[in-house]
């Protein structure tokens, strides 16, 4: 179950961009404890260094400091390998919506840059990082593929134009490419700090720093929060699926939907905190309610999500409480 049993050729070789990210390090480490060979690109921009330190020492891994935006820098860091999981971008809605030109030339002249050189290099399979934010104003649950409205923001734009050249590198030059529609990741290593950082770990370092927390707009807005194991599972298993599935993009959540208010009590009873939200406005381009079906990515990747929320959420305390 999971992805802990997966089995890939002897001497296969995986290229993790944005490796020093919450996700691509959580990719990096799963990897490398399965027996195989990774690659990680990642320029620092968003990711810190203490999250590929610890990787370092470890034979079947190279780092290669340097940007997606460079094509000779993606070109040479995907000599010689098997499997690209894709996950350097900026995120954040908010902050796309102050930077557009940023976004679009990092989210999407970085993944076609990364694209093209897993094409010449005759990558087997190309799996990369979409957004649910790709469901725009869409109003019905659950979201599923093939169903989506307009789009609210400049990184939601930057993930939809990325699924698009997805379709094209399959239909016209035969790479096998998957577009992973994640639903609101949290779990270790996710940063807490900043502006804009995911609101998990911003209330549980908030409340254990005996802070008030803001929730933006009446916490009546509901997540398909999902746990990065089951992102780990879904990058893995694409890396497998067969070539009929390629070229299409997949929701990888766990098919749950929690309230932010119901959330932000439960961090507090966990925590033994007694401190109340402060109300602030809703954010622009923030989509109310989100909550994914899931059958297509089980269907055709044989995903299997084994971490609900519940359980995800008791672990992710506990590193906390342990890290910040």
């Amino acid at each position: 179950m999971g992805y802990k049993d997966i089995t890939f050729p002897e001497g296969s070789t995986f290229l993790v961009t944005g490796s020093a990210g919450f996700i691509g390090s959580n990719l990096v480490e799963a990897i490398l404890n399965l027996g195989y060979k990774v690659k990680g690109l990642d320029d620092f921009s968003t990711g810190k260094k203490e999250n590929v330190e610890e990787f370092i020492e470890n034979s079947n891994y190279e780092f290669i400091e340097g940007t997606i935006l460079d094509i000779d820098t993606c070109k040479d860091a995907c000599k010689d390998v098997d499997y690209v999981l894709h996950q350097a971008a900026w995120g954040s809605v908010p902050r796309s919506i102050e930077m557009p030109l940023f976004y679009e030339e990092v989210n999407i002249r970085g993944t076609l840059n990364m694209m093209e050189a897993a094409r010449q290099n005759n990558v087997k399979k190309f799996v990369y990082a979409s957004s649910s934010s790709v469901y725009g104003d869409e109003p019905n649950l659950p979201k599923q593929e093939g169903r989506e409205g307009n789009v609210l923001s400049p990184y939601a734009l930057t993930k939809k134009v990325d699924e698009e050249y997805g379709k094209l590198y399959t239909k016209l030059y035969g790479l096998d490419t998957y577009g992973l529609r994640y639903f609101n990741v949290f779990g270790r290593r996710q940063n807490p700090d900043g502006a804009y950082a995911a609101v998990i770990p911003k209330f549980i370092k908030q409340l254990l720093n005996d802070e008030q927390p803001t929730i933006n707009g009446d916490g009546k807005q509901s997540r398909d929060f999902t746990y990065i194991e089951n992102i780990i599972e879904a990058n893995l298993k694409a890396c497998k699926a067969p070539s009929e599935g390629a070229g299409i993009s997949f929701n990888i959540a766990y098919g749950g939907r929690e309230y932010l208010i119901d959330i932000y009590y439960e961090l507090c009873k966990a925590l033994d905190k007694k401190t109340n939200p402060i109300f602030g406005p809703e954010r622009a381009g923030d989509i109310k309610h989100s909550n994914a079906s899931i059958q297509k990515a089980k269907d055709i990747l044989n995903y299997d999500p084994q971490w609900s929320f519940q359980r995800g959420i008791t672990e992710a305390i506990t590193w906390y409480k342990e890290n910040i």
